[in-house]
């Protein structure tokens, strides 16, 4: 066999190679991105818009939050810890009528000592316990995003005022309240839903009828 012949072999047998392998980085990509989806759901969408749209740049970030918190396991709330908790959501929601921001205050305080009780990071670590959070609970992290942020802003009459009226703070409670719900569900059924695409999963599978909670009759003061 001729040299020119052996140096053609070789090349031909390159290219092949550099081709799985490009095929095989396009196909782990496209599967990476499936998977960020089908784990983070709405937070997935969020961490795009908070990327200006930068596909690859909010997948980095998810994919950084997986490899941080991914392994995290959740503990099981003992029955006395999980009657104290429900306790304190109930009379949350009661004070709202005549404290909204009071009401609102300890539901952000509420969530983060329900999150620190199931194994994810101090409450003194907002943005730590976040991201744990969004990586096992994605449907209904923003709800603690949503109450933190309001907890910790001025308060006044809406934007005219310079801060979140009542409307928003009902709202950011509706949404921690969605949050406190599946922090307080049994770890089986997290795990089952964690397996389903987020377009196959019923409304409510993620709210239990012990914690109703609507305004009608009084109202909040300020509403």
């Amino acid at each position: 066999m001729s040299t020119g012949v052996i140096i053609l072999i070789v090349i031909a047998a390159v290219v092949v190679v550099l081709g799985a392998a490009v095929l095989a980085l396009r196909t782990r990509g496209a599967q990476g991105s499936r998977g960020l989806k089908r784990r983070f759901g709405p937070e997935y969408e969020r961490a795009v818009a908070r990327h200006d749209g930068d596909v690859k740049a909010a997948e980095r970030e998810l994919a950084q939050r997986v490899e941080r918190h991914g392994g995290l396991r959740e503990r099981p709330l003992e029955p006395v810890e999980l009657e104290r908790f429900e306790a304190r959501w109930t009379a949350a929601q009661e004070r709202f009528v005549d404290s909204p921001k009071e009401a609102v205050d300890e539901a952000d305080r509420l969530l983060a000592d329900v999150a620190q009780a199931r194994g994810f990071p101090d409450g003194a670590q907002y943005e730590e316990q976040l991201s744990a959070l969004s990586v096992h609970h994605a449907d209904h992290v923003q709800g603690y995003r949503h109450v933190h942020r309001v907890a910790h802003a001025r308060v006044g009459g809406g934007q005219e005022g310079g801060g979140p009226g009542t409307e928003e703070m009902r709202e950011a409670m509706i949404e921690a309240r969605d949050l406190f719900e599946d922090l307080t569900s049994p770890v089986e059924r997290h795990r089952r839903a964690s397996r389903e695409p987020h377009e196959s999963r019923g409304d409510t599978d993620g709210h239990r009828g012990h914690l109703p909670w609507t305004f009608s009759g009084r109202h909040a003061k300020g509403s």
